[in-house]
């Protein structure tokens, strides 16, 4: 089958856009904080004064934070603040491919070929809703809209063979035997899709010390009309939405260094806190890598990232991930065998344009600015979220080093709320489901930038990996394991000053 994958001389044009030349070493005050040289080995120290936002806070991205409007479902889905013209093509094409609804091969439209045959989602978009948070189906009965919801699955090592794998990081998880890394409910004609998600919820209450009440619900998952047989009676499920889209470029542009800095494995400082750091396999590099992406940090950057989701979830392979039958396993003869919409020139279904450019667009993503940074009940929420000891984990600021031919991504005082690392959040939030070095209760801190716009994006308020809290109350009410602490002092507070602290993250 023969595949497009650049349709004019004028797209191959926008991708030799050339590099900026940083002048290392130059320091300077701005509205954006201070920018620094890349080779920074620590994070900024965390702040003592609570009486006016700090230099830049207001800039999450630095200058590459959005200068457009935040009112407005959109917010997520603008350039970075500080790209040059030229570059905004790129973006825009990007942002064209990331839309794209697939088809099923063989198809008129070759360089739109080559769906499933086995998928979650016809395109990015589809789970990725406006480039920001996905959410959970909204009834428990089978085939309501899971699209920006699913289910990774994995068995424990059953050889040495898998172990050894493991060990050398060369794969993050042993997939189920018959149905693969992750439950695909949708099939192209002619075949059958794996099954359907079943989520059933129980409510727990809670009161607070003062009184108040809620309720929490807990969820349990399964797999229900499963299409290939049984599942294997070891395996294991492990929910996940779609995380929101923004600043990814500006998160790989840290320096490994100062995310390092931060893991404490041993807790030698006694805090109780000991995040770690996940180590997964780098294609690009044929090695380990530090994992930064994905609720577990199973991804090292964003074009694997961006790679392995366009296999997995919508069954497209790619020069990186070169997967043209997806998800398929060999208990699943009909989808390996069916036709794909490789290209006679690459031999894959998403050329190397493409990937390159669905990789600017969603590291370009920009942050949107703050909200009321200034605002005193704000400014209190902050003092409260320090000293509940919630920066410990959602680490608020870092200096990007250099990614190389984005100079706009550089050298920026950005304030992504997270440290990327793994941290236990004890068992109500396990999913049991070890994914690289991250056991059954760990989770990547997940960035808070942007957090509070969820509601004006999406249309729901709905956070933690499975979407499972319905405000932001609730989430934090689920922390638990090396987070108990800070849960118990925000649950302690007065009524008032939980609001204070929810408004503070509201304008992150």
């Amino acid at each position: 089958m023969s595949r497009v994958t650049a349709s004019s001389g004028a797209l191959a044009a926008i991708l030799l856009g050339s590099a900026i030349t940083l002048t290392a070493g130059v320091l300077h005050q701005h509205v954006f904080g201070q920018a620094t040289a890349a080779g920074v080995k620590h994070p900024p120290a965390l702040t003592q004064d609570f009486s006016r936002p700090e230099a830049g806070e207001a800039f999450p991205g630095g200058k590459a934070t959005s200068r457009k409007s935040v009112d407005n479902a959109n917010a997520f889905s603008h350039a970075s603040g500080n790209m040059p013209f030229r570059k905004e093509l790129d973006f825009k094409v990007g942002n064209g491919i990331f839309r794209k609804l697939w088809v099923s091969p063989p198809a008129s439209t070759k360089s739109s070929d080559g769906l499933g045959p086995l998928f979650n989602a016809r395109s990015c978009q589809r789970c990725h809703l406006k480039d920001g948070r996905g959410h959970p189906p909204e009834s428990n009965f089978p085939g309501d809209d899971a699209t920006s919801m699913f289910l990774r699955l994995s068995i424990p090592p059953q050889t040495d063979a898998d172990r050894a794998l493991l060990a050398a990081r060369k794969i993050n998880v042993v997939p189920e035997p018959t149905y693969g890394g992750q439950l695909q409910d949708f099939a192209i004609q002619g075949h059958s899709a794996e099954g359907k998600m079943r989520i059933e919820y129980e409510e727990v209450p809670f009161t607070f010390p003062d009184g108040e009440r809620v309720s929490l619900r807990k969820p349990r998952y399964s797999i229900d009309q499963p299409g290939y047989g049984a599942v294997h009676p070891q395996v294991m499920i492990s929910p996940r939405v779609a995380n929101q889209m923004i600043g990814l470029g500006l998160l790989e542009a840290i320096p490994e260094e100062q995310i390092r800095a931060l893991a404490d494995p041993e807790d030698k400082d006694g805090d109780g806190i000991s995040g770690r750091a996940n180590e997964v396999w780098s294609i690009a590099d044929d090695k380990p890598a530090l994992g930064r992406f994905g609720w577990k940090a199973g991804a090292p950057s964003v074009r694997q990232q961006s790679a392995e989701a366009f296999a997995g979830d919508i069954g497209i392979s790619t020069p990186m991930v070169r997967k043209s039958a997806g998800d398929c396993t060999e208990g699943q003869a009909d989808c390996l065998n069916a036709r794909n919409g490789d290209s006679e020139k690459e031999g894959v279904e998403a050329g190397q344009k493409f990937l390159d450019l669905v990789t600017f667009y969603a590291q370009n993503l920009a942050v949107p600015r703050r909200r009321n940074p200034a605002d005193a009940d704000v400014l209190a929420g902050k003092k409260l979220f320090y000293d509940a000891g919630c920066a410990a984990c959602h680490r608020p600021s870092f200096t990007t080093g250099t990614l190389p031919g984005q100079p706009y991504l550089s050298n920026q005082l950005i304030w992504p709320y997270t440290d990327l690392l793994l941290h236990d959040m004890g068992e109500g939030l396990a999913d049991n489901r070890p994914e690289g070095i991250a056991n059954g209760q760990e989770w990547r801190t997940p960035p808070l930038w942007g957090v509070g716009l969820t509601p004006v994006v999406n249309g729901h308020s709905f956070y933690l990996h499975d979407g499972r809290a319905r405000n932001l109350t609730e989430a934090i009410l689920w922390h638990d394991g090396e987070a108990r602490s800070a849960r118990d002092t925000f649950a302690a507070l007065s009524k008032a000053d939980r609001e204070r602290l929810i408004a503070f993250v509201k304008s992150l």
